[in-house]
């Protein structure tokens, strides 16, 4: 590991002893396996970016579920999906377990670039965001670039991303190039999720071409020591 990157572990993982007073503190008491705590966005000062899509998804006997918007953009897309976690701070790993169930046949495409990969990216925002991506909010929105499925498929997946690792924000910043801000940002975070894109963005969105449904088995961040872990089929890959 190269000693930036070590750089960036250590400082990862000395959050909870750096956290100020007043600091963001984990919402321990929500359970990320309740449907009912998710929100299907991201709502900006512009309105809900996932168009026809319900605010929340619903509740399935396997965890939660939602059906992508289909055949094409037109008829919808899906971008962002959140809880209010809060403070990542002694968090170490963030692991989701999802089924696609689709049609034979079935493709799910990027909304502004249709016929390139789907890409599915684990995500978490700083509180606070105004969601221009501009000075210090151009490292309040991350995403675990290193990690990403893509294309979307249908079958059982799993991901599983470290905190220590080098996830990057808006433009271009990375936990390696400004550690700083990757720290506040664990300290201080609020929401917590994965986002859908491909083409020219992580989290601009995905359709299908017929119907296809994403099932959450299990979401666990890892030092959540309540919630967040369910039985679930072992995973099938990417």
């Amino acid at each position: 590991m190269k000693a930036s990157a070590r750089l960036a572990v250590a400082l990862a993982f000395g959050l909870a002893a750096a956290a100020p007073a007043g600091a963001a503190k984990p919402t321990a008491s929500v359970n990320p396996m309740d449907a009912s705590v998710w929100e299907i966005g991201p709502i900006t000062p512009n309105g809900n970016r996932s168009v026809n899509m319900p605010p929340t998804p619903s509740p399935h006997p396997d965890g939660w579920y939602f059906d992508f918007p289909q055949p094409d953009s037109t008829a919808g897309h899906v971008h962002y999906l959140t809880f209010k976690h809060g403070s990542l701070s002694g968090k170490s790993r963030i692991v989701l377990r999802y089924r696609i169930e689709a049609d034979p046949g079935v493709q799910i495409y990027p909304t502004r670039y249709p016929g390139m990969q789907s890409m599915l990216t684990m995500y978490f925002q700083r509180r606070g965001d105004d969601w221009s991506g501009r000075g210090k909010y151009e490292t309040y929105r991350w995403w675990a670039t290193f990690g990403f499925h893509a294309p979307l498929t249908a079958g059982e997946h799993e991901m599983s991303v470290g905190l220590d690792e080098n996830w990057t924000a808006v433009q271009t910043s990375s936990a390696t190039s400004n550690p700083k801000a990757f720290r506040d940002a664990i300290r201080d975070a609020e929401r917590v999720g994965f986002t859908f894109g491909g083409g020219d963005g992580f989290g601009h969105g995905v359709y299908a071409t017929g119907p296809a449904r994403f099932v959450v088995t299990s979401f666990q961040v890892i030092g959540d020591t309540d919630f967040g872990v369910r039985d679930a089929p072992s995973p099938g890959g990417q």
